[in-house]
């Protein structure tokens, strides 16, 4: 799912990547020739994103153009995103309660103690060290492990599912079938545990939601199971790894109030997911169902469109130059990082709290925070949709 343009090489940090302006709809291609409509807008992107006759499902019909050379779980047509109507609500329902603001408030404490004992670990050791491994792995790790009951058995196997399932495309297609097949037993595992033993994780309450709801398929259950594992952990490793990059290397000026003020580190954390993409993709790709008017252009019915969340988050309409580098500004109208409409993320809530405290934390604990290898010789994690840091040597 990428704009027309070639993808920037992989070692360009993501905060670095070229943006071009934003303007009109126009015709575009996907990666393997097949003829789109690029929108690049602000108020073009979330009408695309929220107005129901642009959809996913159809995407994945029989006679449409495939969207992907391997059967990654990002393109499975069970999967909860690319589900339209009423399956998608229901799927959507059974899910929402556990996500709220309230929730995640009451997670709030223990979530903290986890950072904590991290950094007391990472104080412990020989420097540098890599906060990759010691950090932002096990953090987010830990986090959705806590929420969904799993066992420290399935921790070293997260990261290989999240490669297979979120895979760019380098992964030979029966490999990753493979590893998926693995992968939802694990998550068909899991759910008839929790309904010969239910307890207070999430995947019970999605089970007893789900039981309520009445008529989601086990296949679709399955799918958003196995959606949560790695998506839970693996976008807020990601985030995490990019932005410590950019504020070590580039920001250290506003690593000190980061330490300081823990309101204004919730906000350098919704700035930085505005700015820094979670890989070199960044556009959604969207179902036309019928000729739709969009920014001044008719998008015929059956076009696939790619709404460039990317370009719509720098759009100089909605958010000046004068406070796009500010750290600490609010931001003047809601990030398009996180989707809109329909398919918002329901996780928003849980990753922006995590990466509030991190970096809240961590800057209280280590104001002398920095790295210990020069920015161009990052080691990058590649193979996935998502790109940060595989490792990231620090000192204090």
């Amino acid at each position: 799912m990428t704009t027309p343009e070639e993808p920037h090489p992989a070692p360009v940090p993501l905060h670095r990547l070229h943006f071009e302006e934003p303007g009109p709809p126009r015709p575009a291609r996907l990666p393997g020739g097949t003829h789109a409509w690029l929108v690049s807008r602000y108020g073009d992107v979330r009408q695309v994103l929220s107005d129901p006759r642009f959809g996913r499902a159809r995407l994945y019909d029989a006679d449409a153009p495939a969207l992907s050379d391997v059967p990654d779980l990002v393109n499975s047509p069970d999967l909860m995103f690319n589900q339209d109507g009423e399956d998608h609500l229901r799927l959507r329902r059974t899910l929402r309660r556990a996500f709220t603001p309230r929730a995640v408030t009451r997670w709030q404490p223990w979530i903290a103690a986890i950072v904590e004992e991290l950094l007391d670990r990472l104080e412990e050791r020989r420097r540098p060290a890599d906060i990759v491994q010691q950090f932002t792995l096990p953090l987010p790790v830990a986090v959705i492990s806590r929420l969904m009951g799993l066992d420290a058995s399935a921790h070293g196997r997260l990261r290989h599912w999240s490669e297979h399932a979120f895979s760019d495309g380098s992964h030979a297609g029966e490999q990753v079938e493979t590893v998926l097949k693995e992968f939802h037993a694990f998550g068909a595992d899991l759910l008839a545990q929790r309904r010969r033993a239910p307890g207070e994780d999430l995947i019970s309450s999605l089970v007893r939601a789900a039981d309520d709801e009445g008529g989601v398929p086990e296949a679709q259950l399955t799918a958003l199971v196995c959606g949560l594992v790695v998506g839970g952990h693996d976008s807020t490793m990601t985030m995490l790894g990019n932005a410590l990059l950019y504020l070590l290397g580039e920001r250290p000026e506003a690593w000190p109030r980061l330490g300081a003020d823990e309101e204004a580190a919730g906000r350098a954390a919704d700035r930085l997911v505005h700015l820094v993409p979670l890989g070199d993709d960044r556009g959604s790709i969207r179902h036309a169902a019928v000729d739709v008017e969009v920014g001044g252009a008719t998008i015929p019915a059956g076009a696939i469109v790619i709404a460039d969340c990317g370009m719509a988050n720098r759009d100089p309409e909605v958010y000046p130059a004068v406070t796009r580098d500010d750290l600490f500004a609010p931001l003047e109208a809601p990030t398009l990082s996180f989707g809109a409409g329909p398919h918002y993320c329901l996780g928003v809530w849980l990753a922006r709290t995590e990466l509030q405290l991190a970096l809240h934390r961590l800057a209280a604990r280590f104001p002398a925070l920095r790295l210990a290898q020069p920015m161009d010789a990052v080691l990058w994690r590649t193979g996935t949709t998502s790109r940060s840091p595989q490792r990231l040597e620090v000192r204090w």
